[in-house]
């Protein structure tokens, strides 16, 4: 059916979808603590009240849903198994809500209005904010779930139901409460069980005195080194080397003073021996040192493992105390050698993080003695019965040590507790009860609130700072002392650049990006393969993509040979599309790859009558970028005509969904935002569609529009307009896109983006997202990464080591570490194309032996197909795919919704040599490393979005909130719905 019909449906209140009429409930006494789910939803928003349900025998969270006696309605893009509306016949006779006057349940809806669902497992007291959709969730014996419409932020801390899960649940001997009574709701409850103490109120700032001039604070920093490549101290006579380590550090967040970093960071290496040896060449090597200068070469693009010709990663792990003494460079057994200071024991964890490497396990455990009880770290290397004062300095730097490491999240979060409960009315913290606020307490603390989400906390502590610098660019050390000073400025560079000592990231030599796509694609597909060199992935476990394509492949889930389903008898195109770029990433398939596409491309309707056109939306008022560019990446990646595929001019569509202004009615943002496209994923996968078709021109708007979405981190959010979160998948999709585009900015923003998202990698290799340890963030981190493989290899080889940790015995991967095991689609697709490490901006497995039609342009952009056939042979790789670009065509509101944020998506990175389609796939990485010339994609890319866990974008268009991203709910499919954003009633997004 077609999105014109669903929209005369939805406006006369049909249900197009769902499960319409009042469902035989379960009685609600079936239901106890220990058998049974109950399932309770909030329709206070219309005037009515709680209502509960029961499921004796709950499969999923949507059966639930239906069993208790509620009826369900999905949009017209995403299908039923997005939960758009819920009715229950006791409530109004059974009225949906939202109603179609509110929402017109064609595109995923806005972040800010929708059916958010909260799970609560047996014995839990809080709600937590459910990592999968209700498709996919399997409620446990005891489990209540909840429904609430309305929104919620990043991460889904906001938004909880405002009633307690022990409210709704059932009780030991059933319930006997009526489902339709109206419960009153409590105060709404901490979405997660861990309480924060009570501080001084909550610091505000507004203005832009917020912002402070970091790149001022660097220039005077870069004036204070003497020769101009090193810090000196008074107090001791020759280089000071740790406060030039740190001025190092500075420089990189800063991003502006590169000849002042390239000298330090020269001078650095080259008195590497004086510094990581004071005892001299015989001695042992000095934590402190060495933690330093791995940090700085992690900082600046270096390698910790040959700096100044020293193994500075080997220095640290091989020198731990095993007990107090050792010529008194031990306090006690788990201390780096030498570390004189919890500070310096903060460092070597961190270090040895960012290369990859687990902190040993007496390392860690030393903090353990080190945070006293009120959860603040000591500013001394105590001991079991020592006294305990908490230092705030040392405690931030914990925060950031502790926060990703295994076991110790806790401890992180009460340590940054303690620093929330310490902040002042102004902002600013004290480094001991009574001494005035400090700059590089505050500016520490400031790391910890970015790093752990407190965003109100940091604007008030930046703002703090920003007012204690001088006029000359430095900083004073606190409120009453005007004359800057070194220490008290490096570490305010990095609280003013939303930086910190784990994501730093800079390299000062970074050569030119990938010259611009070519601005006239060929006018026939090229006979040679392209030219950028594959490059051998570094050695370790790998995921066995021939057993993963069986899992994809299987007539049980590509329903036949052609399409995955998001609910009976709907294709989810989103899914399908990903399936795709998996199969083409890996080489294994080449014949259920080309049946896939030509279903698309001719196009074939699913079990409802559906085609990709009616996903997409194209030509119609409801049409979206990212759901295009989607469609034209795979189209671009199998060497189809982009202009002419599914019966539509795809580059065309794409130029006249460029923005020109703002504006809410055309799901505009802003200028070069595209319309509908609600997410950084979305943007991205139009860009890198328009690139790789020679476009270069019309996507000039929407380039300039994703960097400045960029973080000073390096990061980027996952939602349009940004939320403040930065979002591991996001800023992967995104790399991806700049590194198509030529010049020295676009490649500064690639490698400060690389910088921040290799600092996210998790312990076990993985990489944070919307399911938590997720799978498809790792695939997506690692295409990120392949193009500098050089500089990250080792990351890289563990995030595919953990991967391959998360395959079943079936060929398929679980959606995240923790939380439900068993193989996910969704999942699948993305790990497996992800995990190769091809960029989509380069992904491209010509397939032959298939016609493709030439277009005929109109001025909607569409086409009218003339088959004209291609001569490749099957499985042959090819370069740039057939078109000729046309004029920009008359703007068409379009929108395809597709979730944003976390999207999961399995994509191939850069050049990869394709296999031969024998299904002996090898992952062979085609890296795009900062040396390279020509980084620009060969036409033919595609770019996946969909996920699992942040999964996003395809037929189930799942919002994910990602940044981490918080999934917004995603109803079936698995789908974890990318939040997305949508002005008033316009519809929502996808990725």
């Amino acid at each position: 059916m077609v999105v014109a019909g669903a929209v005369a449906a939805a406006a006369c209140g049909s249900v197009l979808f769902g499960r319409p009429g009042t469902a035989a409930a379960d009685p609600i006494e079936q239901c106890t603590a220990t058998t049974g789910a109950i399932v309770a939803v909030d329709f206070t928003h219309w005037g009515g009240g709680v209502v509960r349900g029961c499921d004796a025998h709950p499969t999923t969270g949507m059966n639930l849903l239906h069993a208790a006696g509620f009826t369900t309605a999905g949009t017209e893009h995403d299908g039923p198994a997005f939960i758009c509306r819920l009715g229950t016949g006791t409530f109004n006779s059974g009225t949906q809500y939202p109603t179609p006057a509110e929402e017109p349940c064609v595109n995923t809806p806005q972040a800010t209005a929708y059916w958010s669902y909260w799970i609560a497992e047996p014995g839990q007291q809080a709600w937590s904010y459910s990592r999968f959709g209700a498709g996919t969730q399997k409620p446990k014996p005891g489990e209540v779930e909840a429904w609430v419409y309305g929104g919620t932020d990043i991460g889904g801390t906001s938004g909880a139901p405002g009633f307690t899960p022990d409210s709704v649940r059932a009780k030991s001997g059933g319930s006997s409460a009526s489902p339709s009574a109206p419960l009153s709701p409590s105060a709404t409850p901490s979405p997660t069980p861990t309480s924060t103490p009570s501080p001084t109120p909550t610091p505000t700032s507004t203005g832009p005195s917020a912002t402070g001039d970091p790149a001022a604070a660097a220039a005077w920093l870069a004036r204070q080194l003497v020769g101009g490549d090193h810090m000196e101290n008074w107090a001791v006579e020759g280089p000071d080397h740790p406060r030039t380590a740190l001025t190092a550090i500075a420089l990189a967040a800063a991003g502006t003073q590169d000849p002042a970093l390239r000298r330090t960071t020269a001078f650095l290496s080259a008195h590497a021996d004086a510094f990581l040896y004071p005892d001299g060449p015989a001695g042992r090597p000095d934590a402190k040192a060495a933690a330093l200068l791995a940090l700085v070469a992690e900082s600046t693009g270096g390698d910790p493992r040959a700096f100044g010709g020293r193994d500075l990663i080997a220095a640290l792990t091989g020198h731990v105390c095993t007990a107090a003494g050792e010529n008194g460079k031990c306090t006690a057994a788990g201390d780096f050698l030498g570390a004189a200071s919890p500070w310096v024991q903060s460092l070597g964890v961190i270090a040895l993080q960012r290369a990859g490497v687990t902190p040993p396990a007496p390392a860690l455990a030393r903090f353990t003695t080190l945070q006293c009880a009120d959860g603040g770290v000591a500013g001394s290397m105590i001991v079991a019965g020592d006294h305990c004062e908490s230092d705030p300095l040392t405690t931030g730097l914990a925060v950031l040590a502790l926060r990703t490491a295994p076991g110790y999240e806790t401890a992180a979060k009460k340590a940054s507790d303690q620093l929330a409960a310490g902040q002042q009315a102004d902002g600013s913290l004290l480094p001991y009860l009574g001494a005035p606020g400090d700059t590089i307490s505050t500016a520490s603390a400031a790391q910890a609130f970015r790093a752990t989400g407190q965003d109100t906390r940091r604007a008030a502590a930046t703002a703090w700072l920003a007012a204690r610098q001088g006029t000359d660019g430095g900083f004073g050390p606190d409120a009453s002392t005007t004359d800057p000073d070194p220490a008290a400025t490096e570490q305010a560079i990095l609280a003013l650049t939303g930086t910190d000592l784990t994501s730093v990231r800079h390299n000062p030599d970074a050569t030119t990006p990938p010259t611009t796509p070519a601005t006239t694609p060929p006018t026939s597909p090229a006979t040679t393969p392209p030219t950028s060199p594959a490059t051998t992935p570094p050695a370790g476990r790998t995921p066995d993509a021939a057993k993963g394509s069986a899992y994809l492949t299987d007539p049980s889930r590509l329903i036949n040979g052609r399409y995955y389903e998001g609910f009976p008898a709907f294709a989810d195109f989103g899914l399908t599309i990903d399936g795709a770029y998996a199969l083409a990433a890996t080489g294994t398939d080449d014949a259920a790859l080309r049946r896939i596409v030509d279903f698309l491309d001719q196009p074939g309707k699913d079990a409802s009558e559906r085609t990709v056109n009616d996903w997409t939306g194209i030509g119609t008022e409801y049409a979206g970028g990212g759901s295009i560019g989607k469609e034209a990446l795979l189209a671009e990646a199998v060497g189809r005509n982009p202009r002419a595929f599914g019966g539509h001019d795809l580059i065309a569509a794409l130029a006249a969904l460029v923005c020109t202004k703002a504006d809410q009615s055309t799901g505009c943002a802003a200028p070069g935002n595209y319309t509908y496209a609600t997410s950084v994923f979305s943007q991205a996968l139009g860009i890198m569609a328009q690139l790789r078709a020679g476009d270069s021109t019309n996507a000039a708007p929407a380039i300039a529009y994703l960097k400045g979405l960029q973080h000073q981190d390096g990061s980027w959010p996952s939602l349009i307009p940004a939320t403040g979160d930065s979002d591991v998948d996001s800023t992967a999709m995104a790399v991806m896109a700049l590194a198509l585009v030529p010049g020295d900015e676009a490649a500064r923003a690639v490698d400060q983006g690389l910088g921040w998202l290799a600092a996210r990698q998790l312990p076990d290799g993985g990489f944070p997202g919307a399911a938590g340890d997720s799978t498809n963030s790792a695939a997506l981190a690692i295409q990120g990464m392949t193009l500098r493989q050089s500089t990250y290899g080792a990351q890289i080889a563990k995030a595919r080591d953990f991967l391959s940790g998360q395959q079943n015995g079936d060929g398929g991967f679980n959606v995240a570490s923790a939380g439900q095991p068993g193989s996910d689609v969704r999942a699948s697709t993305q790990v497996l194309g992800g995990a190769t490490g091809i960029s989509f901006g380069t992904l491209f497995r010509e397939l032959g032996g298939t016609s493709t039609p030439t277009p005929t342009p109109t001025s909607t952009g569409t086409a009218t197909p003339t088959a004209t056939p291609t001569g490749s042979p099957t499985g042959t790789p090819t370069g740039t795919p057939t078109g000729t670009p046309t004029g920009t065509p008359t703007s068409i509101p379009t929108n395809t919704p597709s979730p944003t944020g976390s999207p999961a998506t399995a994509g191939p990175s850069d050049t990869a040599a394709p296999s031969t389609g024998d299904g002996s796939a090898t992952w062979s990485a085609g890296g795009i490393d900062a040396p390279a010339d020509g980084r620009g994609a060969p036409a033919g890319g595609a770019a996946a979005q969909t996920g699992s866990g942040s999964l996003a974008g395809t037929g189930t268009q799942a919002l994910t909130l990602t940044a981490g991203a918080g999934v917004l709910t995603a109803l079936g499919a698995a789908a974890v719905l990318v939040a997305r954003r949508r002005a008033a009633a316009a519809p929502g997004r996808h990725r």
